[in-house]
């Protein structure tokens, strides 16, 4: 039992990681991929957290399909999820990570063409 349990963490922390590397990437339909996986397969204390990193990520797909709708949603619903934790978690600043959501969500509701959006402004995760 004590076995599986370690190969449990081994691929949860895999999983984290491989997301926040495609994040990092800018490929963000990867990223959600395998948070969804580790969201939805696993039993996580930070379930919340891990949702929010998925609708952050699923934002910025909607954005690129052009779907403002779906990424103003997304972008909301993140926010709401990040606003439960504070301090640096799973090495990411939270404060930092709910300023620059705040960023774009402003970028998104001053955005006439999804093509023109500045893609500097996602949030780094760190």
């Amino acid at each position: 039992m004590r076995y599986l349990l370690v190969n449990d963490d081994i691929k949860k922390n895999e999983l984290f990681n491989k997301g926040l590397k495609f994040y990092k990437a800018g490929n963000y339909f990867e990223a959600h991929e395998y948070w969804e996986d580790l969201w939805s397969d696993f039993y996580i204390e930070d379930k919340k957290f891990i949702q929010g990193l998925i609708q952050l990520a699923v934002s910025f797909v909607h954005l690129s399909n052009g779907n403002m709708n779906g990424a103003k949603s997304l972008l909301k619903k993140s926010e709401e999820k990040f606003q439960a934790f504070s301090g640096i978690h799973r090495d990411i600043n939270i404060n930092f990570l709910l300023y620059q959501i705040k960023k774009v969500g402003e970028s998104y509701d001053k955005m006439v063409d999804p093509k023109l959006f500045d893609w500097t402004l996602v949030p780094t995760l760190r």
